[in-house]
């Protein structure tokens, strides 16, 4: 299978950040599910099995925190009842986010919302063991989510959950064209990225001293797509990408990053490595 031709590298200086001392991240893994490598990236073997990861990120920052995406809930065998047949998959379920932020004896007085990549089950699902915490979305996830099929589990499991809704309205970063500095400081920036879904979005995370992550959602469910620069199958591109076309530009942009920071496809498990889990060490740590 060829690859999609190599962008030019970024080579201009990367934007300023200044994450304020105290500033972490923590993985928080809630679940996999099985697939094969074959219907997750173009090139992928059928005799290679998937553990496709269902995740939260927590980020502490000083001005309040905030988790991206909330990986499986409480009720995921009904949200899991909820999909088309053909889409199903076997699923291994752990501790949801709000069972691990409890254990480790987290204040979730510090948390402002769950900024999620996109709005379909397997970032979704989570919300239900988080009531009442605000969900961050754009303009166009809200639409997508309101409106396409895909979105009914959100649908379910949103109610009660206000909605912060953002825009991008600041400047063009690393390639994107406008974004959303959610801190002001450089440390959480927001671009859209929007053709996986309408408003499906890339947040970029730097941490003290200056480590870069890159939480790219479902741009490509594996980090093979990254470094053998390929889209997903045909059909499935297909079935799974509202603007394929769209989704390939910044597949490109993102690639042209790769060695600059530690991009993390949301469903490949690997990616995650190096992150830290939360402890209750961390979570009474003061701001």
């Amino acid at each position: 299978m060829s690859p999609l031709a190599r962008p030019a590298p970024w080579t201009r200086p990367l934007p300023e950040a200044h994450p304020p001392v105290g500033m972490a991240i923590y993985h928080l893994p809630t679940g996999t599910y099985e697939t094969r490598a074959a219907l997750a990236f173009r090139g992928g073997s059928f005799r290679d099995k998937r553990h496709f990861a269902a995740s939260a990120v927590l980020v502490r920052h000083p001005e309040g925190d905030l988790l991206i995406d909330a990986g499986f809930g409480a009720g995921v065998a009904a949200h899991v009842a909820m999909l088309l047949r053909f889409v199903r998959a076997p699923y291994q379920v752990g501790r949801t986010v709000g069972e691990q932020l409890d254990a480790a004896g987290y204040d979730r007085g510090g948390l402002l919302g769950v900024l999620l990549t996109h709005s379909h089950w397997d970032h979704a699902s989570g919300l239900d063991s988080l009531r009442g915490t605000p969900v961050w979305m754009n303009a166009n996830e809200r639409r997508y989510a309101a409106e396409d099929p895909d979105g009914k589990v959100f649908r379910h499991v949103s109610p009660g959950h206000p909605t912060h809704e953002y825009g991008f309205d600041g400047a063009p970063y690393l390639g994107f064209p406008s974004s959303h500095d959610v801190y002001g400081d450089g440390s959480v920036v927001v671009v859209l990225a929007g053709g996986h879904t309408a408003g499906s979005v890339i947040v970029f995370v730097t941490v003290p001293p200056g480590e870069r992550y890159a939480f790219i959602g479902d741009l490509t469910w594996q980090i093979d797509g990254i470094r053998r620069r390929v889209e997903r199958p045909w059909l499935l591109s297909r079935l799974a990408d509202g603007d394929p076309g769209r989704l390939r530009q910044d597949l490109l942009r993102v690639i042209a990053l790769d060695g600059l920071m530690r991009i993390v496809p949301a469903h490949d498990l690997g990616s995650y490595d190096g992150i830290p889990r939360l402890t209750p060490e961390a979570a009474a740590r003061s701001r």
